[in-house]
């Protein structure tokens, strides 16, 4: 069963809410607006990067990428080559035997712009006969110079930048894969040997294919490109095409051999079959080092080598392409601030709902927590979300709402203490509740009213004391004195502790402090007495509404017998006089006609004596039916008596209309009357008089239309005739042979007075 909903009793309990949650909305708005501006200023950049650096040092679970290699010239290849740089010689007999093992791809992160030592043209013919190397350049900016690269390996497209972008505390965490210089292309060094391996795999770099057909794809992976705000960044310089570096969280995320050992032909076998090979420079002395986000985890001296940062960038690519490992997404911004808001929502609704500042404590930590711990999950599924922002934005609000109330908690004792000292001056019971309907203030009077000390009362509510019907009401009493902040007066039933039951009247009034703390004060009345004599009085004025119904009913039941025939229910002679004398008169005033008909059955008395008085009853009853049927709401047909039947046809048009009238209603008394199984024929004759040409009497027209219809009785029965006789017509129905002529027992007068 549908059930109406109350909406009054919805918004009674829905503005208390509000108005609690409005200070809440408040400061989390306005925490969550000061911590978006000083993030768009950049002054939390710092922080936000700093914490990508844990999110990325605290992942754990992530595998070797054994399809990179990394050579390493290390202080001891370079003491024992006695030299740096390495000649050209000794480079390209390491390079010749790499090739032997079959490597996919060869990467050479050593600068050879310029020959060195003995040996160039050995060295040259390695770079002319390995398809599969790519060398390294240095690219000139406005800062640095840059770096030539082997002209063997540019001529035949096999050259990568190296640059490498730092953050503005001097950590790498972007990977720079395409840049342009006066109109030229360049590709990162790690890019082209990523692309080289992919290669191999079917993988070809081109177009997203949904999306922005201007970001890279390869395979599934989309290589998204930073935007300055993206991230923890503000206003970052995002030059060329770069996106978020994905390090690979793991103590020894590639397999490592060192450029003695391969100078030495001492590589193992399968090490780097079919595999990147990256050579280049783990010397501490050659300071070919870079802080990461890893650093300070698993380095001691927290710095990446510079061939293992491109070993890094060369395993995202590949990972993203071939193994769907994530890339780092991030929030468009109106995202990033509506996530804000949230934690800020979050800070100002547990204080707010706590309210103990002993408690808040442990709560708020732990929802800062769980703040790092949704961030950290998001992390592992690729995506870097705001976590300072967040953090600062949920402890500020809640700071913001516990010293908001802390300065109510002061206010509202203030007001509590100026109430004790008003309220047990007076005898009547008095309460004052809070806006979560709990008492605050109590006097002696309202504890004994109750039946409980004022320490159990003080902080609770009519639920814990009183039955749920009782204490639903009145809860729903104070809940509408919140809604409408308007005084009231309610009446209750209420049952004491020792089970009588008053009938009580509250007024209640809200009130405010200035702090803005709103309490409800309540003054409580027994009008037990007032309510029995006002219920006997209301059974007493029932009483007398009855008794005059019952009149009414006996009136209305008299008038009806001393106006109506009770045979057939028709108006009764005295009636039909009064409506003839009133129709007169109205004829008169405006002009009018009207038409008297006088109607006898004929052969009534025949029927009568050989069926009996119960079907000449039920006959009488079935003419005066059919005659109220035939004629208009506004015409009256009555009985006078016997079979005698007379119909007024107030405000009729003409004598020629009245014919018809009349002519209906023989054509609908001459069809067959069925009666208890009996079919019975009657007719009738009808005489017609007509105001004002008969008369303009009572008498005269009751008279002449009586004389009419025995005229039509004597000439044949079955028709009507008129008074005047200007007008006669006779209808033959089916006649009913009647022995007994028309007689005249009494006048037409002495049966209209009897």
């Amino acid at each position: 069963m549908n059930r109406k909903i109350d909406w009054t009793h919805v918004q009674a309990r829905i503005e208390p809410w509000l108005q609690g949650n409005r200070r809440v909305g408040l400061t989390a708005a306005g925490f969550a607006g000061v911590v978006i501006l000083i993030r768009l200023l950049g002054i939390l950049e710092t922080f936000e990067l700093a914490a990508l650096d844990q999110l990325f040092q605290i992942r754990r679970g992530e595998k070797q990428d054994d399809r990179i290699v990394l050579v390493y010239i290390d202080d001891d290849d370079i003491s024992s080559l006695d030299s740096w740089p390495i000649s050209d010689g000794v480079m390209a007999t390491a390079l010749e035997n790499i090739k032997a093992h079959s490597p996919r791809a060869i990467g050479l992160d050593i600068y050879r712009d310029l020959p060195v030592g003995e040996g160039q043209e050995q060295l040259n013919e390695v770079f002319e006969t390995t398809p599969n190397l790519i060398g390294i350049e240095k690219r000139t900016d406005q800062y640095v110079a840059g770096v030539r690269p082997p002209e063997i390996l540019k001529q035949n497209n096999q050259i990568g930048f190296n640059d490498v972008l730092l953050d503005s505390d001097g950590r790498v965490r972007r990977s720079l894969l395409f840049a342009r210089d006066n109109e030229e292309h360049h590709t990162s060094f790690a890019l082209k040997l990523a692309e080289l391996y992919l290669a191999e795999d079917g993988i070809t770099a081109h177009g997203a294919e949904r999306g922005n057909p201007a970001y890279l794809q390869l395979g599934d992976a989309i290589f998204s490109p930073l935007n300055p705000n993206d991230g923890g960044y503000v206003r970052t310089d995002n030059g060329g095409y770069q996106i978020i570096a994905n390090f690979r969280s793991n103590p020894t995320p590639f397999k490592t051999i060192s450029f003695s050992d391969v100078l030495n032909g001492e590589i193992p076998v399968g090490l780097m079959n079919d595999r990147i090979v990256l050579i280049g420079s783990s010397a501490k002395s050659l300071q070919d080092y870079f802080s990461t986000p890893l650093s300070g985890r698993y380095q001691i001296d927290r710095r990446m080598p510079g061939v293992k940062l491109h070993a890094h960038f060369i395993s995202q690519i590949i990972s993203a392409a071939v193994d769907g490992r994530t890339l780092i997404h991030v929030w468009p911004e109106p995202v990033e601030w509506i996530w804000i808001i949230v934690w800020s929502v979050a800070g100002a609704s547990l204080s707010w709902r706590v309210r103990s500042p002993l408690k808040v404590g442990p709560l708020l930590l732990l929802t800062t927590v769980s703040l790092g711990a949704v961030s950290y999950l998001a992390f592992l599924g690729g995506w870097w979300i705001p976590v300072v922002p967040s953090m600062i934005a949920l402890i500020g609000s809640a700071i913001g709402i516990t010293g908001y109330i802390a300065y109510l908690e002061g206010e509202l004792q203030k007001s509590k203490e100026f109430l004790n000292s008003v309220i047990n001056t007076i005898p009547d019971p008095i309460f004052v509740k809070d806006s979560q309907y709990r008492w605050i203030v109590l006097n002696e009077a309202y504890c004994r009213f109750i039946g409980h000390p004022i320490e159990e009362l003080i902080g609770k509510n009519e639920r814990e004391f009183l039955p749920p019907h009782q204490a639903h009401a009145l809860q729903l009493q104070d809940e509408a004195a919140f809604f409408d902040e308007m005084e009231a007066e309610s009446e209750d039933e209420f049952t004491s502790p020792i089970g009588h039951t008053y009938v009580i009247s509250t007024k209640r009034s809200l009130h405010k402090d200035s702090a803005g703390n709103r309490f409800l004060v309540g003054v409580i009345h027994d009008i037990t007495q007032r309510k029995r004599m006002e219920d006997e009085l209301r059974r007493t004025a029932a009483e007398l509404v009855q008794s005059n119904a019952e009149l009414r009913q006996t009136g209305a039941r008299f008038r009806e017998m001393a106006y109506h025939d009770p045979l057939t229910g028709l108006p009764n002679r005295k009636l039909f006089q009064e409506r003839l004398i009133q129709s007169i008169e109205w004829a008169e005033y405006n002009d009018q006609l009207i038409a008297l008909l006088f109607i006898d059955l004929d052969g009534f008395k025949l029927i009568n004596d050989t069926k009996g008085h119960v079907i000449g009853d039920l006959l009488l009853k079935a003419v005066a039916k059919r005659l109220s049927g035939s004629l208009r709401s506004s015409d009256t047909v009555a009985r006078l008596g016997g079979d005698e039947f007379v119909v007024l046809l107030p405000a009729i048009p003409s004598k020629q209309k009245t014919g018809q009238v009349a002519q209906k209603l023989l054509s609908t008394l001459s069809e067959t009357f069925v009666l208890q199984d009996e079919t019975i024929f009657v007719t009738a004759s009808i005489g017609i008089s007509m105001y004002p040409f008969d008369g303009d009497s009572l008498e005269s027209l009751i008279v002449e239309a009586d004389q009419a219809m025995y005229r039509a009785k004597s000439e044949g029965k079955n028709q009507f005739r008129f008074a005047s006789g200007s007008s006669t017509q006779q209808i033959m129905a089916r006649p009913v042979q009647n022995e007994n002529g028309p007689t005249v027992d009494v006048s037409i007068s002495e049966r209209i007075k009897a």
